[in-house]
């Protein structure tokens, strides 16, 4: 199963982003990862999250974030759920290259693997096949 996140920076996205997360170790059996660049989220995430610095092994693209991820769930069968906070940061801007990533990650997934996204930018500039996966918000 796959879920996004929009919003411009600055609009709460990690946040709500954190509290999933907390909410997963609270309720998963499983291994949870959660993947960034830069390594911004160190203290905000709960020790029991494999926290992934991207930029560590060089992912640079949506191509070889896929390779990345399938690798890791390759190796690991325990993996219940994946966070990825700045997919844009990892893949670049292009949006329709951004579905065809979610698209590929759900077949891959499918109901064994829960991943979330944040992506900073509005709905209104994403494409349908991004916009399928997104979160509703909450009122």
């Amino acid at each position: 199963m796959i879920q996004v996140i929009t919003g411009k920076k600055g609009s709460g996205k990690t946040k709500v982003l954190l509290g999933m997360i907390d909410d997963a170790v609270a309720a998963t059996n499983g291994a949870i990862i959660c993947i960034e660049k830069c390594m911004k989220l160190t203290y905000s995430v709960n020790h029991k999250v494999r926290l992934v610095d991207a930029e560590r092994y060089n992912i640079n693209g949506f191509d070889m974030f896929y390779g990345f991820v399938a690798g890791v769930l390759a190796g690991n069968y325990d993996i219940k759920e994946v966070f990825v906070d700045g997919i844009l940061k990892i893949g670049g801007r292009n949006y329709d290259a951004l579905g065809e990533l979610l698209e590929k990650l759900d077949i891959l997934t499918g109901d064994d693997v829960a991943m979330v996204f944040t992506v900073s930018a509005d709905s209104e500039e994403l494409p349908e096949s991004v916009l399928k996966y997104l979160i509703p918000k909450k009122d």
